[in-house]
């Protein structure tokens, strides 16, 4: 999908933000969210082909590059999140990869990882993933199942075919097939203000996916690019009320004759970070570092 690249053009054409490059994430720090054996038969091709048919791509030294560039970028925007405040990638999102597997397009979690990267090198004790992409964050679920460091937020459409076998996130909000703005925005009002007073997490992993929109190939819900728009503003507001830094994942969004117009209804997720970046670098490291003392 050609849709992250023109994204990070689109992205540096219009001046929003500042551009910062992944490096690879070594196999010590997959095995912090993934089984060990998979991570090893992945990077060096020995997967079998039913576990690469499950993911539904074929091997390539060229997936694996991609791969790790990935897992690169989410590990990059929580390290970033927790410095500045905000960090929003061009890519991610691979909501569907789970321990000792890959599915659905992604291979692993690269969210997942990230989290496990922070607790363990920033000394980050309290997360909180806020997945809307139109498909339930099953491997995320999975994942952080009974982990009580990490909470599972999934609001997604519960008429998707896919995943097959839905797991359970600590907090799932399933919304009916054409679900529109109106309603998507309510239940977003009524879930997320209480969890983040209840948890006070020290960071908010993003999934923006806009797959819910109305004309998304693959979706099944019925938000309009200012719904979308309003969902992302919503969520990084509060988040800034709270107190919490965001690193933030494109998520789902699919048109196969038209990759201009997934880029556009990506875009707004970072127009709405470029709009509350002032209010979330205030929780950044950086920021705290060098407030006067009180």
């Amino acid at each position: 999908m050609p849709k992250d690249s023109l994204l990070h053009a689109r992205l540096q054409r219009e001046g929003l933000g500042r551009t910062f490059t992944p490096t690879h994430p070594d196999a010590a720090t997959l095995c912090l969210a993934h089984d060990p054996r998979y991570v090893q038969a992945f990077l060096d091709g020995s997967i079998d082909a039913a576990a690469m048919r499950r993911i539904g791509l074929p091997w390539s030294p060229a997936l694996v590059q991609r791969t790790l560039v990935g897992v690169g970028s989410a590990i990059l925007a929580a390290r970033l999140a927790l410095q500045l405040g905000l960090a929003v990638m061009c890519n991610g999102g691979t909501h569907h990869a789970h321990y000792g597997h890959g599915s659905g397009w992604c291979i692993f979690n690269d969210q997942a990882v990230a989290a496990r990267s922070v607790q363990r090198d920033m000394g980050v004790e309290r997360i909180l993933f806020v997945d809307l992409d139109v498909h339930q964050g099953d491997g995320t679920a999975a994942i952080f199942a009974g982990d009580d460091s990490v909470f599972t937020f999934s609001m997604h459409c519960e008429a998707q075919p896919f995943p097959h076998e839905l797991q359970r996130s600590d907090l799932d909000v399933a919304l009916p097939e054409g679900c529109q703005d109106a309603q998507y925005l309510q239940a977003l009002q009524d879930a997320l203000p209480p969890l983040l007073q209840r948890l006070r997490p020290q960071l908010v992993l993003y999934n923006a996916g806009v797959d819910v929109h109305r004309d998304d190939a693959l979706g099944k819900m019925g938000l309009t690019d200012a719904g979308i728009l309003a969902r992302d503003r919503f969520v990084l507001a509060t988040c800034a009320a709270a107190g919490v830094p965001v690193a933030a994942a494109i998520g789902g969004g699919y048109n196969l004759q038209d990759h201009e117009r997934i880029v556009d209804r990506h875009l707004l997720l970072h127009r709405a970070a470029a709009e509350h970046w002032p209010l979330l670098a205030r929780y950044g490291m950086q920021a705290r570092r060098s407030a006067p003392a009180a």
